[in-house]
């Protein structure tokens, strides 16, 4: 298949969420993809790698939380455990004026990502290597980003730990769910609480062309986090603050 199918498919696929993407931005996408495939071949960065699937799964997938929130107004945006850079690289190449901040545990996956920022000429990524425990506590992230987001593999309860105390007040933390979550959502209502936020709303949508679910819970923050979260590396995932019983 030619480069400029790929471009157009590209093009294409982001129809649907309401976006026209420039030719600069389906370069982007397509360099994006090259690279991923690539370096995955030597580091196992994804299990999906098949154009269409990448495209749709990891790229539009990345991109529908402009379906239900618009950030254009939104300046600094962190990714926590962004993992092969989803969701944050798409959201940096839709909204190009994004301050992004990317944050993973594995410093080989950071070291790619280092590789895609610069390839791809993107402006304003912070790269951070470590745990989301240890960077909350520091007074340079502590409670400085309007919106945190976040694709990876935990409970709600255990990611609401590791990501709230990054937003602001007024902030917002929309973690990307799937399929049905309402008791993962009840289980989490004291965590939430707890942490400074209250549960604002949540939205499902179906990824354009496909069957695939997805949930973006949008958890907005009225009151400092306390000081005490998140409690030390490793914790919030053996324990999470859902076993915590009110007094």
């Amino acid at each position: 298949m030619s480069k400029e199918i790929y471009l157009n498919q590209i093009k294409e696929a982001f129809l649907p969420l309401g976006v026209e993407l420039s030719d600069h931005q389906t370069e982007q996408f397509y360099r994006y993809y090259e690279m991923l495939v690539e370096t995955n071949k030597v580091m196992n960065l994804t299990a999906i790698t098949e154009f269409p699937d990448v495209l749709v799964k990891h790229f539009v997938d990345s991109g529908a939380l402009m379906k239900v929130m618009d950030l254009k107004n939104c300046k600094k945006l962190i990714d926590i455990g962004t993992g092969a850079g989803f969701p944050g690289i798409p959201l940096k190449i839709l909204y190009p004026h994004l301050q992004v901040t990317l944050l993973d545990s594995l410093n080989k996956r950071i070291n790619f990502l280092r590789q895609v920022v610069n390839e791809l000429g993107l402006e304003n990524v912070e790269l951070l290597h470590g745990r989301a425990e240890d960077y909350a506590r520091r007074k340079e992230y502590r409670e400085c980003y309007d919106i945190c987001v976040s694709r990876a593999v935990a409970n709600l309860s255990t990611l609401s730990e590791y990501c709230i105390p990054y937003i602001k007040k007024n902030g917002l933390f929309v973690p990307y769910k799937s399929g049905k979550i309402a008791e993962e959502l009840e289980q989490a209502g004291y965590a939430i609480k707890e942490l400074g936020c209250v549960l604002e709303k949540s939205e499902e949508m179906c990824l354009p062309g496909t069957e695939i679910e997805r949930m973006f819970v949008f958890i907005k923050k009225n009151r400092s986090t306390p000081g005490k979260y998140p409690r030390k590396a490793g914790l919030p995932g053996k324990e999470p603050l859902v076993s915590v019983k009110k007094q």
